[in-house]
């Protein structure tokens, strides 16, 4: 079965100065990229399509590299528009998000509304994966992955199928079936035995 991964950018370089899209890997972040090219899932990926932000071109670079692959970049699969507010502390960036997953249909303080994000990430991997026969990792970010997650799954928009905190994980599903195979584990830690 041809599978397909979504991962997300590991830690990122945290700089209120510059624009969020601009962040680009921490040190932690890029030695969990590098950790990840050993794990048994990442040698049958043929095809890899990252969003335009720095932090997950980063990522997929490492990954490309490795692989001697190139990158393909989809300026659509960038994370929810937050640019009405910038750079927010960690807590009132989580009250914000609580908010965004909570309240769908509404723009939390100018942000982009969840689910114009989530139709926005599926729309961009639908169209992906209409010229794709083989297995391929989407690299971006946590909360268009979440909304494509859950989209997946047929579930309605939540946090709580979030990924865990920090960033640096992958699912996995079945491109034919469009059926999940397995939800968020760390992309440095071997996934269980799936029949990935």
């Amino acid at each position: 079965m041809p599978t397909a991964y979504y991962v997300t950018h590991p830690q990122v370089r945290i700089d209120a100065t510059v624009s969020v899209p601009e962040w680009g890997l921490s040190d932690i972040g890029r030695a969990r990229a590098v950790a990840m090219l050993g794990q048994p899932w990442v040698g049958s990926i043929r095809r890899i399509v990252s969003s335009a932000e720095r932090k997950a071109i980063e990522t997929a670079e490492i990954l490309a590299e490795h692989l001697h692959l190139t990158v393909e970049v989809r300026e659509r699969m960038h994370e929810n528009d937050r640019s009405a507010t910038g750079f927010l502390p960690p807590p009132e960036f989580e009250a914000v998000a609580d908010q965004f997953f909570a309240r769908p249909h509404e723009s939390i303080r100018g942000w982009e509304r969840a689910i114009d994000a989530q139709n926005r990430i599926v729309s961009e991997v639908e169209a992906a994966l209409a010229t794709n026969e083989a297995d391929i990792a989407f690299v971006g970010h946590g909360g268009v992955g979440t909304l494509l997650l859950l989209a997946l799954a047929g579930r309605d928009i939540s946090r709580v199928a979030d990924q865990p905190a920090g960033g640096g994980n992958y699912f996995a599903w079945d491109m034919s079936a469009r059926r999940v195979v397995h939800e968020w584990l760390p992309i440095d830690h071997p996934a269980p035995h799936q029949g990935i």
